[in-house]
């Protein structure tokens, strides 16, 4: 980075600021009713494409604002989990298709879920539980075993970054500055014209919402490697990245910190144990999707149907709990925060999300 930050805010300020921008993301999405599960149900139930031009326009902002961070020096997106040079190939595809079922089962995914929550989905709460206990299973427990087993060994190792323009500027010996700009124009340009190219996209709470919540994703980028970055921590001698689970820079992601905002409640007076840019920007979803619900009056109490009903969605919050960390992401770690990077990675984790989705989709309606 060119202008490193020696001195980075608090570690209070930077849990607000991180809640703060996930509150403006679950307004958005409360608001607009942005939902990536609801988007390819409606493909399949309805013929309608404006939750997926809406989804598609987020990622286009993303891809924008990320970019100028990179290109400007404010940020360096190889300091994220989604960039490496390793391709854990098997790892997304897996836990893509098992995410994306789970989404399903559930009635939406992570992101979601929170959304629901703060509008009083009663259910929500329970998928909240189970996804987060999965996804501390995956981190560390039984089924982390087994992920690291049978799934993280199978991967392809590049002999650069795994993000489109890396790979390109390697390949073509092309400026690192200019191959970043000409892919980020081609990608989010191309979006951008099938997000805008409808009369129904330019309704103010699907393009507000939309561009709010892509640039809800370059704001995470930015607190997390600009506001948050310690050029050289005292104890380490190293960079470091403060108040993120990861000890990377992170946007917003809503699997993982399901798992560690459990542990953090859990385990509250061990005073090792912080509120981190994820447990704070999850936090934030579902203060932002109250003040929306309670705005628009949509608040209200939902629980179960019925017993069949509570079981699809225990079975759904396992299923993403698990796929989510053994694809490093879900619909908006990987499908907006790890898309914005331009990482391979990332575009195979949402294909697998979108396949496992679209079967789960079309079994249910088959059966209906």
């Amino acid at each position: 980075m060119d202008a490193p930050n020696t001195l980075p805010l608090s570690l209070p300020a930077i849990a607000w600021l991180a809640g703060a921008i996930g509150a403006v993301f679950g307004f958005a999405a409360q608001r607009s009713n942005f939902c990536t599960m609801g988007a390819i149900a409606d493909l399949f139930i309805m013929e309608d494409w404006t939750r997926l031009r809406m989804w598609a326009l987020s990622i286009a902002v993303a891809i924008i604002g990320t970019t100028g961070l990179q290109v400007v020096g404010l940020i360096d997106v190889h300091n994220t989990i989604y960039t490496g040079t390793r391709v854990p190939w098997l790892s997304h595809i897996v836990g893509g298709t098992l995410f994306g079922i789970g989404m399903t089962l559930a009635s939406g995914c992570g992101a979601k879920t929170l959304v629901r929550l703060g509008s009083g989905n009663l259910k929500s709460l329970v998928v909240f539980a189970f996804l987060g206990l999965s996804a501390y299973m995956s981190l560390r427990g039984l089924f982390g075993s087994w992920r690291v087993a049978w799934l993280d060994p199978i991967a392809i190792q590049l002999g650069t970054a795994q993000d489109i323009p890396t790979l390109l500027a390697a390949r073509f010996q092309l400026d690192s500055r200019s191959a970043w700009l000409a892919c980020s124009s081609v990608a989010a340009g191309s979006l951008g014209l099938f997000a805008l190219s409808r009369r129904e996209m330019w309704r103010p709470a699907a393009l507000l919402g939309s561009l709010a919540i892509g640039g809800c994703i370059v704001a995470g980028w930015y607190l997390s490697g600009q506001l948050a970055w310690l050029a050289e921590d005292p104890d380490t001698l190293q960079a470091a990245f403060l108040a993120t689970n990861s000890g990377r820079m992170e946007s917003l992601s809503f699997v993982a910190p399901y798992a560690y905002s459990l542990d953090l409640l859990m385990l509250w007076s061990d005073t090792s144990r912080i509120v981190t840019i994820g447990i704070a920007s999850s936090t934030g979803v579902i203060v932002g999707s109250l003040l929306s619900a309670i705005q628009t009056r949509s608040f209200r109490i939902e629980s179960f149907r019925d017993a069949p009903d509570l079981a699809r969605h225990l079975v759904g919050a396992v299923l993403m709990g698990f796929g989510g960390v053994t694809a490093l992401g879900c619909t908006i770690g990987q499908g907006l925060s790890g898309l914005s990077t331009l990482s391979l990675g990332s575009a195979l984790t949402v294909l697998a999300i979108f396949g496992g989705a679209s079967l789960s989709i079309k079994i249910q309606l088959r059966n209906a």
